[in-house]
């Protein structure tokens, strides 16, 4: 197919030898699959933020950091340069969520750098060899759900060790191949200590995992993965060894109303006994 505008520079530059096709287009950019050499990989070119539909940018910003003061000043006015700087950190932060999941573990593709708004990065293949396929586009058994869905709580986990949060994570956002799910579409990761909305987009992103997985196995929509992650992270108490088991009790599930009258109630006819007794003892 002809070359994209966009991908001209990388054919120039010798990194892209051939684009093969497109893959999708989405609310952030259009990916294609091209050849690199000997390696079929594919390239995402990210389309401008007046042509993206991607909504909310300002909260998933929120915690990002700007080495270059200048940069930074310029990103505040929101100058043309400071757009454009605001548009290279956009792509770079998935650029550097992918290295920082790979290395904690987490399935991701694997990449090959970000330039003028192109990402080179693997192609995530199925066991045939063709492109894989997403995950609300299979069907699954009630156990292979189970399975999974321990898998991505795992993987959530993983990611929130590492200090992100994925912050758009559903069923569309996750491939699976021969080996299980591979989690894709990084650019709006938050820094999980950084952004006031990481606990919220983090619940949001396990429940969505949740739902969908919950329609071949039912049971697990009854688990709380969400609350009990985010409260072992509060408490400096989550690691990558960490058991999760699906179950968190909020302080006001665990109060018992009853026991805690009777001890009001037990407390009270106390201090009455005491205080006949001191004034039994007066009397006297």
């Amino acid at each position: 197919m002809k070359t994209p505008k966009r991908i001209q520079p990388l054919v120039e530059d010798g990194l892209v030898d051939e684009v093969i096709r497109q893959l999708m287009s989405g609310k952030e950019a259009t990916v294609y699959i091209v050849r690199c050499g000997s390696n079929i990989r594919c390239a995402k070119v990210y389309k401008e933020a007046s042509k993206r539909s991607f909504k909310q940018a300002v909260q998933y910003n929120e915690g990002r950091k700007v080495r270059n003061s200048r940069r930074e000043r310029a990103m505040g006015k929101g100058s043309k340069f400071g757009r454009k700087q605001q548009e290279e950190v956009w792509h770079n932060a998935e650029v550097d969520a992918l290295y920082r999941l790979a290395h904690a573990g987490v399935r991701v593709p694997k990449p090959y750098g970000c330039f003028d708004g192109v990402l080179l990065m693997d192609l995530v293949t199925d066991e045939a060899g063709d492109v894989a396929p997403r995950l609300n586009d299979i069907a699954m058994t009630a156990d292979q759900a189970r399975e999974d869905h321990a898998v991505m709580m795992h993987y959530v986990k993983l990611m929130l060790c590492a200090g992100v949060v994925h912050g758009d994570l559903s069923e569309f956002n996750v491939l699976v191949d021969e080996y299980g799910p591979v989690i894709i579409d990084l650019p709006q990761a938050v820094d999980a200590a950084a952004n006031n909305n990481a606990a919220t987009m983090l619940a949001r992103d396990v429940n969505n995992m949740t739902r969908y997985y919950a329609q071949y196995a039912p049971e697990l929509s009854s688990s709380k993965y969400a609350k009990e992650i985010w409260a072992l992270f509060e408490e400096g108490l989550l690691t990558p060894e960490t058991e999760l088991i699906g179950e968190f009790e909020d302080a006001s599930e665990a109060a018992d109303v009853d026991a805690v009258m009777d001890e009001i109630k037990a407390a009270f006819a106390e201090e009455q006994e005491r205080l006949e007794r001191i004034n039994d003892a007066e009397m006297s």
